[in-house]
């Protein structure tokens, strides 16, 4: 594949951001993180892309539904992500397991994976264009732990 044209323009549209919370009730208890992960160095959300080619099974169906419907089933056994990061006495930190959910958005492109040639590697061009940035959910405590768009 070529490099992406340097102009390359795209608009993408979104669906306001929703909490997709587990499909059944899980546990409310507070898991300790390492002292390690105390660090403010460490206090920060890393963006990752990743893309799926088209896949004929899913003709007919809304990639969007059978996303958020595998998420809530996948949080029951995971549900730790489903909580929020809680900041105890001495800065340590836990996970809060509350079942409130993650963050959902869906979004459409209106450019293909091939128009960006090979620059499917970091550092991905159009970062900040694809991913969407919750107002208020810079920071890692009392937020979401995962955002899927």
């Amino acid at each position: 594949m070529a490099p992406p044209p340097p102009s390359l323009v795209f608009s993408v549209r979104r669906s306001p951001p929703e909490l997709v919370a587990p499909a059944t009730p899980t546990p409310h208890e507070f898991k300790p993180l390492l002292d390690i992960d105390d660090q403010d160095s460490l206090r920060f959300q890393i963006p990752v892309i990743q893309f799926y080619k088209n896949v004929p099974s899913m003709n007919g169906r809304d990639p969007a539904k059978v996303i958020k419907a595998v998420l809530a089933k996948t949080l029951v056994f995971y549900y730790p992500f489903a909580g929020r990061l809680r900041e105890g006495a001495g800065r340590k930190l836990s996970v809060e397991c509350t079942g409130e959910g993650v963050v959902f958005i869906e979004a459409d492109a209106d450019v293909t994976l091939r128009e960006f040639g090979d620059a499917l590697q970091p550092p991905f061009p159009c970062l900040e264009e694809l991913i969407y940035d919750v107002p208020g959910a810079g920071g890692v405590l009392d937020s979401p732990l995962l955002l899927v768009q």
